[in-house]
């Protein structure tokens, strides 16, 4: 198995455990002063843990309905009805929904309990389930109510994506690409272990930096203004991941239509995604508007539009871009 620490500038660490029967591992992440863990998870997750102490399943919905400031409350209030302390711990089970859930409802049940995530998914393993980041949706957008909230540990088991189906696996290659432009690392050439590993190097080396997104962790947000505002308008039936690549295509059109890039910066993107078997262009039933509306939403919008764009220098936040540009560069990806 392979091992990444996450060191944090504030002084936490925590260990990322990577491969085959890595579940096992699990009891030793927890403290030694917890005495219950509440199991946040999903049906069809179908994945049982062992954490050696008392314990009790708590499921939530499936899908993105599911990350809602209604889901907090019924799981913080089923949690003080089972007695759960603030010396117990949360352990999360599942996709990036779940971690997501499981994680927020840690950062604001009694202040804060202890959090060790599961992830099962390969998006949840390489990007939600490390790095502290939590939240739900509103109809307005997505992950606008949230905290940073450090898990005790993350244990990414890799028998969980045997199972995985091809629109979930597609979905966690969105993400691995767009670790391909924050490097330039070949990650498409490795074993899937060593990709999942070197993926959660990247992040954690970020992280490390800048934990709470006030500078160089908003990188990591490339082709998401755009993936976000896809996601949100298509009610999430479109996959992160895919988005996300549609959205790391347009960002290299808007860098090039912005002279920060040439062309064969533009193409080289294209082709990564194809490589990977990911789309690059936009749903025809969304309309221009409703996609700047959203991305207006974006939380990085504070200066208008805001976008992560490539350059000279590699990859930077961009304040302020003219509407007329971001409008026209959306027909470059439909």
């Amino acid at each position: 198995m392979n091992e990444v620490e996450v060191v944090l500038s504030s002084g936490i660490t925590y260990p990322v455990i990577v491969g085959n029967g890595a579940l096992k591992k699990l009891p030793d992440l927890i403290s030694d002063g917890s005495n219950r863990a509440a199991i946040v998870t999903q049906s069809k997750i179908g994945i049982a843990v062992e954490p050696g102490i008392e314990n009790k399943v708590f499921e939530i919905d499936d899908g993105e309905e599911a990350k809602s400031l209604t889901t907090i409350g019924e799981l913080c209030s089923a949690f003080a009805s089972w007695g759960l302390t603030r010396a117990d711990v949360i352990i999360g089970v599942g996709g990036g929904v779940v971690t997501d859930v499981a994680g927020f409802a840690a950062a604001t049940y009694h202040r804060g309990v202890d959090v060790i995530h599961v992830p099962t998914t390969l998006l949840a393993q390489i990007d939600a389930a490390v790095g502290g980041k939590t939240g739900v949706n509103l109809p307005e957008g997505k992950n606008l109510v949230g905290s940073f909230w450090q898990p005790r540990g993350v244990v990414c088991d890799l028998d969980a994506l045997d199972t995985l189906p091809e629109d979930e696996l597609r979905s966690g290659l969105g993400e691995l690409a767009k670790y391909h432009f924050l490097t330039g690392d070949p990650l498409d050439q490795m074993e899937l272990q060593d990709r999942i590993t070197r993926a959660v190097e990247i992040k954690a080396g970020i992280v490390g930096e800048d934990e709470k997104e006030q500078g160089k962790r908003a990188l990591l947000n490339y082709g998401h203004t755009l993936g976000h505002a896809i996601e949100n308008i298509g009610n999430y039936e479109i996959k992160h991941g895919e988005a996300v690549a549609i959205g790391l295509v347009y960002a290299a059109e808007l860098a090039y239509t912005l002279e920060r890039i040439d062309h064969e910066k533009v193409v080289e993107h294209r082709q990564v995604l194809e490589s990977y078997g990911l789309p690059s262009a936009l749903p025809k039933s969304m309309s221009d508007e409703d996609l700047l509306i959203s991305m207006t939403r974006d939380k990085k919008a504070v200066e208008g539009f805001t976008f992560v764009l490539d350059g000279p220098n590699g990859l930077e936040v961009v304040q302020g871009i003219e509407e007329n540009f971001v409008r026209e560069t959306l027909k470059k990806v439909r």
